[in-house]
């Protein structure tokens, strides 16, 4: 079955985008990588700000089914956590890794208010992940969620600049220290000592 030319033209630039940066690929080369006419590419996107809005909505989609699939496959909510950060670890582990692409997209085409906006539907998106497992926990309050957001985000930006994956299990740990403490916060009072 072959490939719709805009899922070529995607594939192509999502990969090129994340490997070697949004500034430093022109649409020249994604028109040569892909093997089409630029104004093939054109009419599926009408600029490369669409083509990269177009990428990492790809992208956000594809991580937050990867999120829900956790959720899906583990009914436990520590376990959720838990293995949320291990998926990231496990992604983290590649050479191919170069940290968040929202985050990376931000950086390089931060003036495109089309590119900010997917970025912030992402994070947003993430954060309501770790809100409803908490919610499912039984706390109660905000925060808690926050912090597993911002050790999730931490963890990306860490692994990207240290080149060491052991920093989402460092992540990780903090994540289920901070699920624990919340957990027994938003318990009963008569239940807090178990």
């Amino acid at each position: 079955m072959r490939i719709p030319i805009s899922e070529q033209i995607l594939t192509t630039a999502g990969a090129l985008f994340y490997r070697e940066g949004i500034r430093a690929v022109g649409i020249d080369r994604i028109v040569e990588e892909a093997n089409v006419a630029k104004a093939t590419l054109y009419r599926h996107f009408p600029s490369k700000d669409h083509l990269v809005a177009a990428y990492l909505t790809q992208r956000h989609e594809r991580v937050i089914l990867q999120l829900r699939e956790v959720m899906a496959n583990v009914s436990d909510p520590r376990g959720q956590i838990a293995l949320i950060f291990e998926r990231l670890f496990e992604k983290a582990d590649s050479q191919e890794f170069r940290g968040c692409a929202f985050a990376l997209a931000v950086a390089e085409h931060g003036d495109s208010e089309r590119v900010v906006s997917v970025a912030r539907e992402h994070k947003n998106a993430v954060r309501d992940i770790f809100r409803s497992v908490m919610e499912r926990a039984g706390a109660t309050s905000e925060q808690p969620a926050a912090h597993l957001s911002l050790l999730y985000e931490g963890a990306l930006a860490t692994v990207a600049v240290s080149r060491d994956p052991a920093a989402v299990l460092v992540a990780r740990d903090c994540a289920l220290s901070v699920f624990d403490v919340a957990v027994r916060a938003s318990a009963p009072i008569g239940e807090t000592a178990q």
